[in-house]
């Protein structure tokens, strides 16, 4: 909040909230406010130069007069700028939030922009609201177990937002608003989670084929679209993303996938999907704006789910589908690793799992034949 005409009456007229929060004055910029759910308030200022942070408690609004505030922030923030030098926090002043904000910035380009977005949103909905306004260095590993166990609902976005977390801590730890090695995070263990063994049996890929061709016809690009996914082990992004200068000599030259570069040879017939669409812009799969790729086509989806009678699978089974049939078909791990772009040989190891639901199937069906015979 900036209010204009900050003074100790208005300072001493702010109620206290369930939450911390801010009043800033309009005249001198930078200079604020901070009331506690306590009823404790306390003066600081808050600038950024040239790229630099600066956040300094200054009193304690009981023991500070509004008119001694003003006049130390001045100073702070006129020194500051004269001296083009960034006045360092105080540790224990360093709030989660600020530390949150300059971790998300160093790692804008070090993570995918993909990655860069689904990381600032669990920052943004799961982390701030439980941490954000408590002085960084004061967050201890029972803060964070107690955090990371309101979440058992959903273990999956647990999951996911711890690691940001620990990219936190790690954050603060470089710039010295914490001990090196103190980060709380270090031992969570993180929930276990049963595989999810999905993949298309031969009948499912029969439906799934009747049902694609139903629905050429109306919506040809998005058909041609999950042909792709399926007849490539491709995913989702890879194939949204493709732009024609990426498809040559019968193959794919994927730029930036989540592995990293990495080439995609096709079969006969996902070359001839590709040889089939209309070649109207860059991309393969076009927005309706022509400037972005395709988004995604849920409603076709689920379309095509109820008209193929397939109620649990989802886009990126297409994916473990490609892999299942491969290792089916006699190729070894190594190859189906090279297949679906994979780096690290483990991430292929959970495709072993496949096959022995593979052969479960298989039992269940050549018993259920014996038994009738």
């Amino acid at each position: 909040m900036v209010v204009n005409g900050l003074s100790q009456r208005r300072v001493e007229s702010l109620e206290p909230r369930g939450k911390i929060y801010c009043v800033r004055d309009a005249q001198l910029r930078g200079f604020g406010v901070r009331v506690f759910p306590s009823g404790k308030k306390s003066y600081f200022v808050h600038s950024r130069r040239k790229g630099h942070n600066l956040w300094r408690v200054i009193g304690d609004a009981e023991r500070l007069s509004f008119a001694q505030a003003r006049q130390e922030a001045r100073s702070l923030l006129a020194n500051a700028s004269l001296a083009h030098d960034v006045i360092p926090a105080k540790a224990g002043d360093v709030t989660f939030r600020f530390v949150a904000s300059e971790a998300l910035s160093r790692y804008r380009t070090l993570w995918k922009p993909g990655t860069f977005r689904v990381n600032s949103r669990h920052c943004r909905t799961y982390l701030l609201p439980r941490f954000g306004d408590r002085a960084i260095g004061e967050i201890t590993r029972q803060d964070v177990q107690e955090w990371f166990a309101s979440l058992h609902r959903t273990p999956a976005v647990a999951d996911r937002a711890i690691p940001v977390l620990s990219v936190i801590f790690r954050e603060a730890e470089t710039l010295g608003y914490r001990e090196e090695g103190s980060n709380p995070c270090q031992g969570v263990k993180r929930y276990r989670r049963q595989g999810r063994e999905r993949f298309l049996s031969n009948e499912e890929l029969r439906r799934f084929g009747r049902a694609l061709d139903l629905l050429e016809t109306e919506k040809p690009m998005h058909v041609a679209y999950f042909r792709l996914l399926l007849l490539t082990g491709c995913r989702c992004s890879e194939i949204r993303s493709l732009q024609w200068k990426d498809y040559r000599e019968g193959k794919l030259y994927l730029r930036d996938s989540k592995t990293g570069p990495r080439t995609v040879w096709l079969s006969s017939a996902a070359r001839g999907v590709l040889d089939a669409l209309p070649r109207t812009g860059s991309w393969v799969f076009p927005g309706r704006d022509g400037r972005t790729p395709m988004a995604e086509a849920p409603v076709t989806w689920k379309k095509l789910m109820n008209a193929a009678d397939l109620r649990d699978l989802c886009r990126h089974d297409l994916r473990h589908t490609y892999a299942s049939v491969a290792l089916a078909h006699g190729e070894n791990l190594r190859t189906i690793g090279m297949l679906l772009g994979h780096n690290d040989p483990a991430s292929t190891l959970k495709y072993t799992n496949f096959v022995e639901s593979a052969v479960r199937q298989a039992v269940e069906t050549v018993g259920a034949v014996l038994q009738r015979s």
